[in-house]
């Protein structure tokens, strides 16, 4: 019996977003909330082809503080 790739390990998931690369002529800063589980995800969302970049879980108002301080951010989005 072969396995192929099936335990491969992943040192570094890419996202095709690097964070320096924020620019707020192209990308808003949205926080994407689920209706079921609560869960909360920053990010960048790209103003011309609508696609999401996440950046860091939210767990409490202080990591969203810490968002907003991080990317110079004064307003964000909320999606669900």
């Amino acid at each position: 019996m072969v396995f192929i790739g099936l335990f491969k390990k992943h040192s570094k998931i890419n996202t095709g977003f690097d964070s320096p690369a924020f620019s707020p002529e192209t990308h808003y800063a949205v926080v994407r909330s689920s209706i079921c589980t609560g869960e909360r995800v920053a990010g960048f969302k790209d103003r011309h082809d609508g696609r999401f970049y996440e950046v860091m879980l939210i767990r409490s108002p202080r990591d969203l503080e810490e968002f907003k301080a991080k990317y110079g951010v004064d307003s964000v989005k909320t999606e669900y």
